[in-house]
């Protein structure tokens, strides 16, 4: 028997080796960082987003808040220097309708027409607003003399004991209510006191006119059974040229310088210095050539044998004669400023069977 001892032999286990590995922090603090703007960015977009749409407060007494900026010290001692502007009574209206009133002073060559121009308004206004210096006569200026020009078409009037808001607007075809609501008249429109006024402008207010022109009687083969009345007239013959009908113009302008053809002015004023030819606008026989004392002065008339009569006033020269058979187109005479002119023209009027006719009627 052997003397070796026998013992068990046990497999040696091998212990199982665990490797513990290095931590890598690089790595992982790149994520971190990174993850760290993601959200940064995330909140910057929350916050401030570009495709957000924006809303405007529309409420006007909406409070925004302003930062409080602070001011320097007010230091005593120092000079204060500041802008002075002075006090100006009076007001300048802008362009626009005026409100009241105002006066102008005739100058030479002035015309109602003119100054009617010039403001605005109609000439009648103007004669209306000055019936005691004028008399509703158009050509009867003076230099220096002041008109009251209104401020509106219609009759500016001078208030009268007796008179009411209704009487006047009735009388004046107009409105009470637009009257009150002048600023000019001043009255109260809940309770307009009429004691107190002196003159109203009446806005869209008219009345008749006054002509201011004498009708000149006429020939007998025209219809009236006596002679052109004043120093210029005659008997007119009792054969003559008959004209046309066919009228020209008078002098060689075509255009106005005052009064065009209305109710109290019978005829047109023509543009025409002093001196100018005048021509007969038709053929016929002269039935007047001499001064007239109701405002032509220098006067010609013409009867044309068909019922028609030119008249042609406020000449400086006439060169034909009362019963003179005249032609279309004949120098008759020459243009001025005589009897109730303030500027050369010629004033002129076609007449049909005793009544006045419109010369644009029947100028070419």
């Amino acid at each position: 028997m052997s003397s070796k001892k026998n013992t068990r032999e046990i497999p040696e286990v091998e212990a199982t080796k665990t490797s513990i590995h290095p931590v890598k922090w690089i790595p992982v603090l790149s994520w971190g960082v990174t993850l760290l703007l993601v959200a940064s960015m995330v909140m910057v977009l929350v916050k401030f987003n570009p495709f957000k749409q924006k809303t405007t407060d529309t409420n006007p007494n909406a409070y925004i808040p302003q930062n409080n900026i602070p001011l320097p010290d007010f230091t005593a001692g120092f000079p204060v220097y500041s802008l002075v502007r002075l006090a100006n009574i009076d007001t300048s209206i802008p362009n626009g309708q005026r409100q009241f009133p105002v006066k102008y002073t005739i100058e030479a060559g002035d015309s109602i027409f003119a100054i009617a121009k010039k403001f605005n308004i109609k000439p009648e206004s103007i004669l209306w607003a000055n019936y005691d210096l004028l008399n509703d006569d158009p050509t009867f200026l003076s230099p220096g003399w002041k008109l009251t020009i209104p401020p509106t078409d219609g009759i500016y009037y001078k208030w009268k004991p007796g008179d009411t808001l209704r009487k006047v607007a009735e009388k004046y075809h107009a409105d009470v209510e637009n009257i009150i609501s002048w600023p000019s008249n001043r009255l109260d429109i809940t309770n307009p006191v009429e004691d107190s006024l002196e003159y109203v402008m009446i806005p869209g207010g008219y009345r008749e006119l006054q002509s201011w022109i004498v009708a000149l009687p006429f020939a007998p083969r025209s219809g009236a059974t006596r002679v052109v009345a004043g120093p210029g007239g005659c008997q007119a013959p009792a054969t003559g040229p008959v004209g046309s009908t066919g009228f020209i113009w008078p002098v060689a302008n075509n255009f106005l310088s005052g009064f065009d053809f209305s109710s109290y002015h019978l005829g047109i004023d023509i543009a025409a210095a002093v001196g100018t030819p005048v021509y007969a606008s038709d053929s016929g026989t002269v039935i007047y050539s001499g001064w007239n004392d109701t405002g032509y002065g220098y006067l010609i008339e013409i009867d044309h044998n068909n019922g028609y009569q030119t008249v042609y006033a406020h000449l400086s020269t006439l060169n034909v004669r009362c019963g003179q058979n005249i032609s279309a187109g004949q120098t008759i005479g020459y243009s001025g400023s005589t009897g109730k002119s303030t500027g050369g023209h010629l004033h002129f009027e076609i007449r049909l069977n005793g009544g006045f006719i419109n010369p644009w009627q029947v100028l070419p």
